[in-house]
């Protein structure tokens, strides 16, 4: 097995201190890292070095900052936030101001087939709409009142469908998580 240049543990304080650099609470902490509020406690209290996976991320995290400001979720500003998703990984942030016609995304995924808008990092309203209709069944297809009806849909509307459907096609692992 290779050898790595890593710690293999941390004392009370450096968690405590990187903890509070990150100015998040036990309770935030401990969500953030997926352990019990009660966990982040007893690691923060005890006289012990804490090791296994909590000093290696530690470790990690401290080194690459930037890693977690890119993934910091930024406020939502407009009415609508969807989420387009690889399985369960969240890959864009889209923010929409549909009555001003505004968006404004994050790219969370590097490679860009798993993102949204693909290259483009500054879509237009227009930009977001053609999106929303890749997602759909097409306008056109044949019979396409009898698959309204089954979603009980009134007309074709793309943000309809996908509030009924997630923006689910065949055979594909894309979707998209809808907040309002």
């Amino acid at each position: 097995m290779k050898d790595y240049n890593v710690r293999k543990n941390i004392t009370a304080e450096e968690l405590k201190a990187f903890r509070k650099s990150l100015e998040m609470t036990q309770k935030e902490f401990a969500q953030f890292v997926g352990v019990s509020k009660p966990t982040i406690e007893r690691w923060e209290h005890e006289d012990n070095t804490i090791t296994g996976p909590m000093a290696l991320l530690v470790d990690v995290l401290i080194e690459n900052e930037q890693w977690l400001e890119e993934r910091e979720v930024p406020v939502q500003k407009y009415g609508l936030r969807l989420w387009y998703m690889y399985k369960d990984k969240k890959c864009t942030l889209i923010d929409v101001d549909e009555s001003n016609r505004k968006i404004r995304i994050k790219n969370y995924a590097r490679n860009i087939m798993f993102r949204a808008f693909g290259v483009n990092t500054n879509p237009t309203y227009e930009d977001y709409e053609e999106f929303l209709s890749s997602r759909c069944f097409p306008e056109t297809r044949d019979k396409i009142k009898i698959q309204l009806d089954a979603l009980g849909i009134p007309f074709y509307d793309p943000m309809m469908i996908i509030d009924k459907t997630k923006g689910r096609m065949a055979e594909d692992d894309f979707w998209i998580l809808i907040e309002r």
